[in-house]
């Protein structure tokens, strides 16, 4: 118990409740009810997953180098460096480079924030939806040093694996991501 509430005062005040500017936001009018100000996203498909549905995909034997960054709409250095794996993606996707976006927003605000914000900002990653309660099994099962902090990202391939607790420069990351191309 005292690890929950460990882990929830953790994701609660590692992560500030703002949304950034870095990120360009896109024409989202004719997608906007004038009436009630609500963004339609039935074109917006999100899987959601649980730790024994998210382990295969964070831990696949290919011959890809796979980015994986856990992250919140809620979380505010999050969504400051969700622009530069937009950008990782889209440059090193010819390099056998893929990223994924694992949100660890609520369930109850997939509709109303998560896929407005994945439509707003015209993402392009794979976004999957990480709904799991038992953060005791899967904390440390995607790595025993992680605190349950946002943002946290994985690199690996199939012979080299990093972990990351922090947030991103662009510099940074495409740093990380060239040690796994080299």
């Amino acid at each position: 118990m005292r690890r929950i509430l460990l882990l929830l005062s953790l994701l609660l005040f590692s992560c500030k409740n703002d949304v950034s500017e870095t990120i360009q936001e896109t024409n989202l009018a004719k997608e906007i009810d004038k009436k009630t100000g609500i963004v339609d996203v039935s074109d917006i498909e999100l899987e959601i997953y649980d730790y024994d549905g998210l382990e295969p995909i964070i831990n696949k034997k290919d011959n890809k180098i796979h980015v994986v960054n856990f992250w919140a709409t809620w979380c505010g250095p999050c969504v400051k460096e969700l622009p530069y794996f937009e950008d990782m993606n889209k440059k090193y996707k010819a390099d056998n480079v893929e990223v994924l976006l694992v949100s660890l927003d609520f369930p109850n605000k997939y509709e109303s924030q998560l896929k407005p914000f994945i439509k707003k900002y015209d993402l392009k990653s794979k976004v999957v939806a990480f709904d799991d309660t038992n953060q005791n099994r899967w904390i440390p099962a995607i790595n025993n040093d992680w605190s349950g902090a946002l943002p946290a990202t994985i690199i690996y391939n199939k012979s080299k694996r990093k972990f990351y607790e922090q947030s991103f420069t662009k510099e940074e990351l495409e740093k990380e991501i060239q040690q796994f191309l080299n």
